[in-house]
């Protein structure tokens, strides 16, 4: 931690020595910016809790960035009150966020004011391979470049995310993933290649996580489990405000909790896992059965809204299997806010009430009634936001080669 200004510590007349009072304006100046950078705009208040550094020491930093054009400040409110977001401006770098999923892939451009300057999805066809999926994502990127005049040269990397685990020691997908023709695949090279950007991978779930502490409105949240209900279901884990990513790049594989050890055989190869009780691919076979065409997800949204009784069944079932999962996570590291994302988020309260019913039951009652839950407000962008994070956040002078 960066000591304050206000320090005593200071060697007058010696603005050029390490400890004197230019050199550690500098210093806290830099813990502001990096901050800015990682985690996005925030009022004062947070960044001075977020850096350590004093309120009236972020005060100055700020009107210092700000005259210098490096900062911009947006009136909002913070615990009620009238308060200033700091947004950092200072350069013309740009990101790609690339979000590939079972049947589309986005691309997200954004510059490091979190702000999009560039967005488009495509249809891709199911079961495609790595091939089709990366090339699709490379024309689309050339393409956002083109049609927004950003220059190639501005691209600082790409970040991109697969609903599927990814060994972080080798980039390679493996088994588990939503899109099995992609297990064994190196995605790291395999993009890196084709984009001829630094290229930095991730599990879509823990790109959502990333996204609503950088994008969405829990940047002051220190703990905070995303979890994404679709075809597969994952967890996205926040811990003392950096993602957690264990010692291999596996972490919150909650569709594979055991939820009913004489149930149904999962993809994974167990019995019972949460998935088969409560994914979106298992609401549709059941809400499909009497049907002459197949349900999507947006029919489970559209039903349970207008009160179908069987749909709402439905989720009652799998929501309340999701609340049980998470009150096993939430026992173990007690997190402020879990947020719910995935194409059923929009159902708000008539998702978020079985699932709160499953973690109360199941839970340490002072944690189940301490946790927050609540669905994302990032719609469908939430894992290619959370991918331009991730470019932002990363030293590409780190990356795994």
């Amino acid at each position: 931690m960066f000591d304050d200004e206000s320090s005593p510590r200071r060697s007058a007349g010696s603005s050029t020595k390490p400890g004197s009072q230019s050199a550690l304006r500098r210093r806290n100046e830099l813990r502001v910016t990096e901050q800015l950078l990682r985690g996005g705009p925030a009022t004062q208040a947070e960044l001075s809790r977020l850096t350590g550094l004093s309120t009236a020491t972020v005060s100055n930093i700020v009107k210092s960035m700000q005259q210098a054009g490096l900062v911009t400040l947006t009136a909002t409110t913070s615990s009620g009150r009238r308060a200033h977001s700091v947004r950092y401006i200072g350069d013309s770098s740009i990101a790609a966020g690339i979000d590939f999923g079972r049947s589309h892939v986005r691309v997200v451009l954004a510059n490091r004011s979190y702000q999009v300057v560039a967005e488009r999805q495509i249809p891709l066809p199911l079961g495609h391979d790595a091939t089709v999926g990366i090339a699709a994502a490379a024309k689309l990127l050339d393409e956002l470049l083109v049609e927004g005049g950003i220059s190639r040269s501005s691209l600082v990397g790409a970040g991109a995310g697969i609903p599927g685990p990814i060994d972080r020691r080798t980039g390679k997908v493996i088994q588990g993933a939503i899109l099995p023709e992609w297990v064994g695949i190196n995605l790291h090279e395999r993009l890196k290649s084709a984009l001829e950007l630094p290229v930095f991978i991730e599990n879509d779930a823990n790109l959502g996580a990333l996204a609503q502490i950088t994008w969405g409105a829990y940047s002051a949240v220190p703990n905070l489990v995303f979890v994404k209900i679709g075809t597969g279901i994952g967890a996205g884990l926040i811990v003392n405000g950096s993602l957690y990513s264990g010692s291999i790049g596996v972490t919150g594989e909650i569709g594979h909790l055991t939820i009913n050890e004489s149930g149904l055989i999962c993809r994974c190869g167990n019995r019972g896992c949460l998935e088969t009780v409560a994914s979106t691919a298992t609401m549709i076979q059941l809400l499909s059965r009497d049907k002459s065409h197949p349900m999507d997800a947006e029919d489970i949204v559209r039903h349970a809204k207008a009160g179908d009784s069987t749909t709402l069944r439905v989720l009652e079932d799998a929501g309340t299997a999701v609340g049980r999962a998470l009150a096993t996570i939430s026992n173990l590291m007690s997190p402020d806010v879990i947020v719910i994302g995935g194409p059923l988020a929009t159902l708000g309260e008539l998702l978020l009430s079985p699932i709160r019913r499953g973690l109360l039951r199941h839970a340490v009652p002072v944690v189940g009634e301490n946790t927050t839950l609540a669905t994302s407000s990032l719609g469908p962008r939430s894992e290619a936001l959370g991918a331009v994070s991730l470019v932002f956040q990363s030293d590409p002078a780190k990356q795994t080669t």
